[in-house]
């Protein structure tokens, strides 16, 4: 495949169209890390094609669409969830219930408005909510939320493809709600015989709970067989 390219100074990335199929992650930039395309659409084909290749959009409000796939890969692999002794203490009181699917879109607009350190606005655009609604209508997006008094708390939305689980983004009002609805749902994840949840990139958070780095070439390796099972 031909590619017209935007050159930056890290190197030059693929500037897609509608029709252009995604180059291989391997040609992703190493600064800024994972960057591999730019434009294209947030259709449901596209997003179920970048995330069968270990590809995932992120770019902000005025910016075009941002496609990557940086390496190393941050990644939980279900049995080395880490659970702490509070966050156990904390999940065995029965003040709260967590749903599955029951309000996406506001788990995605209550996302968006959360504040992130070092970041200027939210990632999560309205191409963005109007993509992922779309892929939930088809079934491949889910949420997981905390509910504690008839409000919605906190929670966390993400991708299912086979065995394989992409995780999006979390949000909380209450403390540890959106740890409540993560460990809740990766346990869930885990009895359906999902193998590998997608963390994207590294967090100090993210590592407390047991996700870690793994390189980029051992992650699409993985991801081939779990898509397809």
């Amino acid at each position: 495949m031909s590619y017209a390219y935007y050159q930056l100074p890290g190197g030059r990335v693929a500037a897609l169209d509608i029709d252009s199929p995604f180059p291989a992650p391997e040609f992703a930039l190493s600064e800024p890390n994972g960057l591999l395309a730019i434009g294209g659409d947030l259709s449901p084909e596209r997003l179920l094609s970048a995330y069968r290749q270990g590809i995932f959009p992120w770019f902000s409000e005025g910016e075009p669409v941002l496609w990557w796939s940086p390496d190393p890969r941050m990644v939980l692999f279900p049995e080395e969830l880490k659970v702490s002794r509070s966050l156990e203490k904390r999940l065995r009181k029965p003040d709260y219930e967590v749903r599955y699917n029951t309000r996406f879109l506001e788990v995605m607009r209550r996302c968006a408005e959360i504040p992130r350190a070092h970041q200027d606005g939210t990632w999560i655009t309205e191409q963005i909510v109007a993509g992922y609604h779309a892929l939930h209508q088809m079934g491949h997006a889910v949420s997981a939320e905390t509910w504690m008094e008839g409000e919605l708390v906190g929670g966390l939305y993400g991708v299912r493809l086979g065995s394989m689980f992409y995780g999006e983004s979390m949000f909380h009002a209450r403390t540890d709600a959106s740890k409540i609805a993560f460990v809740h749902l990766v346990r869930d994840l885990q009895r359906r015989g999902v193998r590998m949840i997608d963390c994207q990139m590294k967090t100090a958070h993210l590592a407390s709970l047991g996700a870690r780095e793994i390189p980029r070439a051992e992650f699409l390796s993985r991801l081939t067989g779990l898509i397809a099972s």
